[in-house]
């Protein structure tokens, strides 16, 4: 029997969403995506850091994620800036939708990977953080690297 390999390569990653917000819940959607704007994601061309996620019509969509233009590509390049939709099931956006409704929440794109040939985008539902909340996160990183430089110093 063929094993069948379930890698996941990561081509852009939002980590300025986890330093911003708490994510409540994530979900997996695939992408809407034309022509050679694959090609130029395998080349990992692809950026979400200024990306957010709306929804409109039943429909969710990401604004401002920047697909670089394929290089040996030609007229069938697309606007890099351009509104992609995302392919989520209906009762999925239908939770979300309810989700967001509450006071404080949004949608925020977390990172984009190929799983097998397929382009995926993971999403998370999150509410804003306060900035004594970053302070705080600040904080706990500092101290886990001080314990970690300091269990390294331990058993050189």
């Amino acid at each position: 029997m063929e094993k069948k390999k379930d890698s996941n390569k990561l081509i852009a990653n939002n980590k300025k969403a986890f330093h911003d917000y708490f994510i409540e819940d994530k979900y997996e959607a695939g992408i809407e995506l034309h022509g050679t704007e694959v090609k130029s994601m395998r080349m990992g061309k692809c950026s979400i850091k200024e990306s957010f996620i709306r929804i409109e019509d039943g429909e969710v969509i990401i604004y401002g994620m920047h697909v670089s233009p394929y290089e040996k590509g030609n007229i069938f390049n697309k606007d890099p800036l351009r509104a992609k939709k995302l392919l989520l099931h209906k009762k999925e956006i239908l939770k979300i939708e309810g989700k967001i409704k509450e006071a404080g929440y949004t949608l925020v794109p977390l990172s984009v990977y190929f799983k097998g040939s397929l382009v995926k985008v993971s999403i998370g539902i999150a509410k804003g953080k306060k900035l004594y909340d970053k302070r705080q996160d600040i904080a706990k990183k500092d101290q886990r690297r001080e314990a970690q430089r300091d269990f390294k110093i331990r058993n050189l």
